[in-house]
């Protein structure tokens, strides 16, 4: 992933409903692409690696 540029989740639906995007910076940042304007959630990458291993 690059660092600095959004991504949107592979699992997101192709009808553009359910889209949640991701960035690397010092920390991963997760956003609604949706309401891209509201702001992020920024978490460490561990937090964000458990998150992952715990909904997989």
């Amino acid at each position: 992933m690059t660092a600095g540029k959004w991504r949107k989740s592979t699992r997101s639906q192709g009808s553009g409903n359910n889209c949640v995007e991701v960035r690397l910076s010092g920390s991963v940042e997760v956003r609604d692409s949706k309401a891209p304007a509201v702001g992020s959630l920024a978490v460490d990458r561990a937090e964000f690696a458990a998150l992952l291993r715990s909904v997989g």
